[in-house]
């Protein structure tokens, strides 16, 4: 298939979910980005995802995000989140709808996860690939688990309800495992 600079692809083609996400996986959408997420230079452990959604274009994977529930702490009440993380979109293939396609199918299936809202990290310039489906900022800053302890996440935090009416509880936030 031939592709243009203004062919979109998020409309007509599906996202699927994958039965993992690896390495190989990684290096087909990436082609062999040293940092392909941006963050190499924040010397943070991260944890890995449990399920994986993907968009195939004539074969290929060409985009990724996964899920995971994570533990948060609001004011020291513990709750459950559904983290979305590892979202990656083929280089060539950015701004084509791949992105909005594999995080909506992620989210739709983090509805029937259990926890009430969504949770992410990202770097400013991607919020607004968030925002037009519905995830909005968190302005208080997220202390995170690191193998040597909490620190304050260098990345915006964005969150999202997964259920009619659930809101984000004020007070201080933190993520109690490695973050996404």
């Amino acid at each position: 298939m031939t592709t243009t600079s203004t062919e979109t692809y998020g409309d007509r083609l599906p996202a699927v979910r994958l039965p993992g996400f690896t390495g190989a996986d990684l290096e087909e959408i990436c082609g062999g980005s040293d940092d392909p997420f941006e963050v190499v230079g924040l010397s943070m452990a991260w944890r890995p995802k449990e399920e994986h959604f993907g968009v195939r274009l004539d074969g290929r994977l060409v985009a990724h995000a996964g899920l995971v529930t994570v533990p948060v702490s609001f004011a020291g009440s513990r709750v459950e989140a559904v983290g979305l993380g590892g979202v990656i979109v083929a280089p060539g293939l950015r701004g084509r709808g791949l992105a909005r396609t594999v995080v909506t199918a992620a989210m739709e299936h983090a509805r029937g996860m259990g926890p009430e809202v969504g949770l992410l990290f990202c770097w400013p310039e991607h919020m607004p690939v968030y925002e037009a489906l519905g995830w909005r900022e968190l302005e208080e800053h997220v202390r995170v688990e690191q193998p040597d302890g909490l620190v304050t996440m260098p990345m915006r935090t964005m969150w999202t309800p997964l259920r009619e009416g659930a809101d984000w509880p004020p007070g201080p936030v933190c993520l109690l495992s490695l973050p996404m």
